[in-house]
């Protein structure tokens, strides 16, 4: 039988609940929290699998670089997706510096709070943010 995701207006809480095809339209649901009737079916996301390549193109496109320059949360935004994008795991300093960056902190700021940083991301030993 097919699981439904329904969400209650009443109480606000999300619920499953198995009906059959035959049933489906026709039984009455009621929320399993508050017993009300008052509830609304949710439609679950949707997820697309893409290839390297489209993942790799999207993250390629110039508009998605715009304002970044002097807004350090887009810059957070705009690394947070690069990562999850790429399917690799990252070192945990990477994720320090996205969560310092989407609170607002500068990359200057940033680079003077964790001053060994450059040299634990960037293994070549070329530099910090700014080179």
């Amino acid at each position: 039988m097919p699981t439904y995701d329904y969400i209650c207006l009443d109480c606000r809480q999300r619920f499953d609940i198995f009906l059959s095809y035959k049933d489906y339209g026709s039984k009455p649901v009621t929320c399993s929290h508050c017993d009300s009737a008052n509830v609304r079916r949710r439609v679950p996301r949707v997820r697309v699998l893409k290839s390297d390549e489209q993942r790799l193109s999207a993250l390629g496109d110039p508009s998605a670089l715009d304002g970044i320059d002097d807004d350090p949360i887009a810059l957070g935004r705009m690394m947070r997706k690069m990562g999850s994008e790429m399917g690799e795991d990252l070192p945990p300093e990477f994720g320090d510096v996205v969560d310092r960056l989407e609170a607002g902190q500068s990359p200057a700021e940033i680079e003077s709070a964790l001053p060994d940083l450059g040299a634990s991301l960037d293994p070549g030993g070329m530099g910090g943010f700014d080179d």
